[in-house]
């Protein structure tokens, strides 16, 4: 098949561009007019310049294609709601408005499962009402995922929904990256008791999940939870972590809703001072890291035939093993390296 991915050149993409390679699939990318697209060329992919916020460059990348994996949105940067509304919302209605005009088979849209309320004490399933944060990237990646699906119903657009838990594995500097970090710098706290469920899942499984999506006969129009469904706690994940690069686990606990309402009180800050001064905290992280995030997975595994393969600790062993070697770690060993500063703006999920 010939697939197009948006925000192919982040982490995710160019795991998932290996995995399409190794299977016989031919990969073009949608980069940005300024983004580093070294990799992509090395690895034989076809770049197009363009923007999804852009319409008209869409066309050519879509020319012809078979597939469409959409994983380009904004994330990890603090911006404001319209920036990022204009990625994760308009962005999202060009690429499926093209895509459709273009006579594709299928299209693969990455949502997120932070487009629920994951604070239930039960694991969410995709019939759960979508309840939000109240903040840019949740709100947006919701809406995003609610145009989809009337696009689904009202356009009969032959796309699929993916809800993933947080991606991570060697080469995440987003995520796995951070905390290291922090935990070696003695900067890592608990948040909370430390026994809440926090919903991670290893790259190669969430490359399985959507290598599924668009292959499975009866995915189209469906939405699906991928993660792992026997997660780690927040300390054993900390701990872990902390063990495999070699230093102290955080032992110093921070009660939940005091450090919440300090990162709203931080946010208000940053939104009053025009973006000038960045929050050091959010809600969002807060949420992630501090509340039991259950995520149902028993869909995508009855219906597509997924199952995690890689556990969360076999995964943070594989992921500290970059995280200690990165320096001389050799692109191509796995599909990642630094993004680039475009990529802090529109990236994979």
């Amino acid at each position: 098949m010939d697939i197009l991915i948006t925000g192919g050149n982040g982490f995710l993409g160019r795991n998932l561009t290996l995995a399409l390679q190794e299977r016989g699939d031919s990969v073009r990318v949608l980069a940005l007019p300024k983004e580093d697209t070294t990799w992509l060329e090395k690895h034989g992919v076809e770049v197009f310049r363009g923007d999804l916020r852009n319409p008209d460059t869409l066309t050519a990348p879509m020319h012809g294609v078979d597939g469409v994996f959409h994983l380009a949105a904004m994330i990890g940067v603090w911006r404001s709601m319209q920036d990022y509304y204009a990625v994760n919302v308009t962005g999202t209605k060009n690429v499926c408005q093209m895509a459709q005009k273009s006579g594709v088979r299928r299209v693969v849209h990455i949502s997120s499962a932070m487009v629920y309320n994951m604070t239930s004490g039960r694991p969410v399933t995709e019939n759960d009402p979508l309840e939000p944060l109240n903040e840019p990237y949740c709100l947006t990646k919701a809406q995003g995922d609610k145009l989809v699906e009337r696009m689904i119903a009202e356009d009969h657009l032959p796309a699929v929904i993916i809800r993933p838990a947080t991606i991570f594995g060697p080469g995440d500097h987003l995520n796995f990256g951070r905390i290291a970090h922090r935990i070696r710098a003695g900067k890592g706290v608990i948040i909370g008791s430390g026994d809440n469920a926090v919903p991670f899942v290893y790259i190669a499984d969430m490359v399985q999940g959507l290598l599924l999506a668009m292959d499975h006969e009866h995915a189209v129009g469906q939405a699906y939870n991928i993660g792992n469904d026997q997660p780690f706690s927040q300390k054993e994940l900390f701990s872990s972590i902390a063990l495999e690069i070699g230093c102290t686990p955080p032992h110093i606990h921070i009660p939940y809703y005091p450090l919440y309402i300090a990162a709203c009180a931080v946010e208000r800050i940053a939104t009053f001072s025009g973006n000038r001064v960045l929050p050091f905290i959010t809600r969002h992280g807060v949420k992630l890291y501090g509340a039991d995030n259950l995520l149902s997975i028993d869909k995508a595994r009855r219906e597509l035939g997924y199952e995690p393969r890689v556990s969360i600790g076999k995964g943070v062993q594989l992921a500290a093993s970059w995280y200690l070697h990165r320096d001389t770690w050799i692109e191509g060993e796995v599909s990642a390296s630094v993004p680039t500063i475009m990529e802090s703006k529109i990236r994979s999920v």
